[in-house]
């Protein structure tokens, strides 16, 4: 497990976000996470002890907030036009479809990883709620309309794999209830993927939702945790396919100004999963030809959000973190001696620093309903290989 650096102590005054249900007919403005009416973290709290809470709590404040929402969907009829808990039973919070997801999948993490820190009656409750036979099968029936075979493809639809790959990997006997329940919208998932995977000619490199390497890493892990080998051998190939050529990754063009996920790190933390340490290394050698260990933290600097209000540029933030925990999985694949590690380390902690900081720190809505599963997703190790295989 990993622990937070020892930032300032007032970055760790973060308000706990109430987890009351708002009223489903009220337009509520976004407004600041430190506008929460819960008392503040008191300095003394120990941070190992204190990100679990604070993570947990940014979903839980959200997963059952209705609004503010941002609903993207195809309409065929004027029976399509109906409020977010209507459309999507199960994942109607959180400001959009696919953050409701990795909303209640950081829930679900934190009951692995932390269960005797955070509020579990209160989670159990929570996922109980979201998880019913009823509410699938609304959210089946809205997948299954015309149109809408590429909701959510691929960033959506990656995260409700990672939900039910958590699900599959928890000690917790309510996790199998919770699995066998969202089993028919996995499936219809996994199949609407597998027909679009051999039609995909050429990958998508953007920093945001329609990225494929970020999205494929988490399908790819997903396969291997539900033994569907079938899944994987496709994905696999395909993988092998769009990308086993790609050199010289011109980083230098990173970020967009709106980037959440990195296209050049997305791509080497996805090939790692699927070389040898000798070939990535190789592979890598090519793709980064200036990585060495003289780089150091120059070698890739943290972004800025200037405005945390604005949903677009507060991707910045998130983009900070999700390089920091691919960059630990450029690490994994690599040999423990490579030279660049002492780089690759480097740049990492900068960037979990700037990254932590967004979360622990004042933060808006429109980072608030998200930034807490990346942040989740990095502190716990998730993508990363178990200590026993990295060791051997």
């Amino acid at each position: 497990m990993k622990v937070l650096p020892n930032l300032p102590l007032l970055t760790l005054i973060l308000f706990l976000c109430a987890c009351t249900e708002p009223s489903s007919n009220a337009v509520e403005q976004p407004r600041a996470v430190n506008d929460s009416p819960n008392a503040a973290i008191s300095d003394q709290t120990d941070v190992t002890q204190a990100y679990p809470l604070i993570f947990s709590n940014l979903a839980l404040e959200c997963i059952h907030k209705e609004y503010g929402n941002k609903i993207a969907h195809v309409m065929n009829s004027d029976e399509d036009l109906k409020p977010p808990r209507e459309l999507y039973p199960a994942f109607y919070g959180c400001f959009d479809w696919h953050s409701s997801v990795h909303g209640h999948w950081l829930l679900v993490r934190l009951l692995n990883t932390h269960a005797d820190i955070i509020d579990r009656p209160t989670i159990v409750e929570k996922l109980n709620q979201s998880f019913t036979h009823a509410n699938i099968a609304g959210e089946l029936a809205n997948y299954q309309r015309p149109g809408m075979a590429s909701f959510e493809r691929p960033y959506g639809i990656a995260w409700l794999l990672q939900l039910t790959t958590e699900l599959r990997q928890s000690p917790h006997q309510e996790a199998k209830i919770w699995l066998n329940v969202l089993a028919p919208l996995e499936a219809q998932a996994v199949a609407n993927i597998s027909d679009w995977l051999p039609k995909l000619t050429h990958p998508i490199r953007t920093g945001e939702h329609s990225q494929t390497a970020f999205a494929f890493g988490l399908m790819l892990d997903w396969s291997r945790v539900a033994s569907d080998t079938a899944f994987e051998s496709l994905l696999s190939s395909r993988i092998r396919s769009l990308y086993i050529d790609d050199r010289n990754c011109p980083l230098a063009y990173e970020p967009s100004g709106q980037d959440f996920l990195s296209p050049c790190i997305a791509e080497a933390d996805l090939m790692r999963r699927i070389m040898t340490e000798a070939e990535f290394s190789d592979w890598l050698s090519a793709f980064f030809p200036d990585l060495d260990a003289e780089a150091g933290e120059s070698w890739l600097q943290p972004a800025v959000v200037t405005d945390k209000t604005d949903g677009k540029l507060a991707h910045l933030d998130g983009l900070n973190t999700s390089r920091a925990w691919m960059l630990e999985g450029i690490m994994s694949g690599l040999p423990v001696d490579d030279a660049r590690r002492s780089t690759l380390r480097a740049v990492v902690e900068a960037h979990r620093e700037a990254g932590l900081r967004a979360v622990l720190g004042d933060m808006h809505y429109m980072g608030s309903h998200w930034l807490g599963s990346f942040a989740t997703y990095l502190q716990t190790e998730r993508g990363l290989p178990d200590r026993a295989e990295r060791q051997k």
